[in-house]
C-alpha cells in the first residue's frame, strides 16, 4: 500500500482505503461499517473517509476492484508478460486476479450479490469491461476493429464464470479453479481455431449473393 500524501485528496484516499475494505466487509458488509474499520487501519480520520465513498456501496466495490486492477498489473510487469505466449499472458492475468481476491472471498460474494441488483448494472458492466480491457492491454492487444470487441466479451466470461467457480472452491490449493480457467481458456482457443479456420476457406466457399445474382440474371 502507498503511502498518502500530507494533504491527499478524495481519489486518493479512496485508492489508500480500497485494498482494507473487502476485510471489513465480509464481516460488516460494504457499509459505513467497514469504512469506519478501514479508516481505523489506516490512521484516516473517519470522517473524511465516510465523505470519500459518500456514494454507498457500489462505490467501495469499485474502488476495490480498481485496486484489484492496479495489484494484478503490478504483479506481471510488461517485460514479464512478454516472454509468455498470447494464451499464457491472457491465462496469468486472469489467475492473478483470482489469487488477488481469492482471500476476500465472503466480500466477494456480497460484491456481486450487490452488483446483481437492476439497478447497478451499468455500473457493473463497466467495472467488467474495465479489468477485461486491462487484462488485453496489458498481453499486447492493439486490435482497434470488431475484434477488439469479442475479444472482450470472450473474456468477459471466461473471468465472470471462474469467480463463480472460485466461490464454490473448497481445495486448499484452489486447484479446482485453476483447473476450471485451464479449460475454459482450451474451449476459447478450441472456437477461435474453428473461427480461424472457417475464415482461411472463405474464399472456397460458394457466395449466397454471387447465385442469386446468377439466378437473376442469368449468363447468355
Amino acid at each position: 500500500m502507498t503511502e498518502l500524501p500530507s494533504d491527499p485528496t478524495l481519489d486518493e484516499i479512496r485508492a489508500h482505503l480500497a485494498p482494507l475494505l473487502p476485510a471489513n466487509a465480509a464481516f460488516d458488509g460494504w457499509s459505513p461499517a467497514a469504512v469506519a474499520l478501514a479508516a481505523e487501519q489506516a490512521g484516516i480520520d473517519t470522517d473524511v473517509a465516510q465523505l470519500a465513498f459518500k456514494d454507498g456501496a457500489v462505490q467501495m466495490i469499485d474502488a476495490w476492484f480498481r485496486s484489484v486492477d492496479h495489484a494484478m498489473a503490478a504483479r506481471l510487469p510488461v517485460e514479464q508478460l512478454a516472454a509468455m505466449k498470447i494464451r499464457q499472458r491472457i491465462t496469468e492475468l486472469v489467475w492473478a486476479r483470482i489469487e488477488i481476491v481469492a482471500p476476500d472471498r465472503e466480500a466477494l460474494r456480497r460484491a456481486l450479490a450487490i452488483l446483481a441488483m437492476p439497478q447497478n448494472a451499468v455500473r457493473a458492466a463497466k467495472m467488467g469491461w474495465r479489468a477485461v480491457d486491462l487484462m488485453w492491454r496489458l498481453a499486447g492487444d492493439t486490435a482497434t476493429d470488431f475484434n477488439h470487441y469479442t475479444k472482450r466479451a470472450t473474456l468477459g466470461g471466461v473471468y465472470a464464470s471462474t469467480v463463480l467457480a472460485l466461490l464454490d472452491d473448497e481445495t486448499a490449493d484452489l486447484s479446482d479453479t485453476r483447473a476450471f480457467l485451464d479449460r475454459r481458456i482450451e474451449n476459447v482457443m478450441q472456437f477461435e481455431r474453428v473461427k480461424a479456420d472457417w475464415k482461411a476457406r472463405g474464399d472456397h466457399r460458394p457466395s449466397l449473393s454471387r447465385f442469386i445474382g446468377r439466378l437473376r440474371y442469368p449468363a447468355v
